[in-house]
């Protein structure tokens, strides 16, 4: 090896572990039986958000701009998103994820049968309707939400938790 290709190998060895990191970051978990209690947990002493959606809803779809600015205006909140899709839909998630620039917050997918089980853990007053969004305070107090919300709605309720 001739030593004036070692940067080139080192350039192509940088990008390789950059797309590997990008690609981490945009993975979809699964959400199953119990994710909902992880959550809770992982969280624990801090407020976040928890946007629950899915790629056939288009109310959902129309709310991810706004998702991304009140991410971008607010990136110190944690934004945990979760699409009540089958997992076999996870690339078009991740494509709609990604195309609103929310591929690197924590994103779930339903990976379950049992989605009415999933729902119950969620909230048992929840009936499906979409969007869906939940607001905890650091005592994991929640307000839960359906329907779209326009950046000033999100941005009173996210006023609120922080407290």
């Amino acid at each position: 090896m001739r030593l004036t290709s070692f940067p080139s190998v080192l350039l192509l060895i940088l990008a390789v572990c950059a797309n590997t990191a990008h690609a981490e970051s945009s993975v979809l978990k699964p959400f199953v039986s119990g994710s909902y209690q992880q959550l809770l947990t992982s969280n624990a002493g801090k407020p976040f958000m928890l946007a629950v959606w899915s790629i056939t809803c288009p109310s959902c779809i129309k709310d991810m701009a706004v998702l991304s600015a009140v991410h971008k205006a607010h990136p110190e909140i944690k934004i945990v998103m979760l699409s009540t899709d089958d997992i076999a839909e996870s690339a078009e998630a991740q494509k709609i994820l990604a195309a609103n620039q929310l591929a690197e917050l924590e994103n779930w997918i339903y990976a379950e049968e049992n989605t009415q089980k999933l729902q119950f853990e969620i909230d048992p007053k929840w009936y499906g309707e979409l969007p869906r969004t939940y607001f905890f305070d650091k005592t994991q107090q929640r307000d839960g939400v359906s329907g779209v919300l326009s950046k000033e709605d999100y941005e009173a309720r996210l006023n609120k938790i922080l407290k």
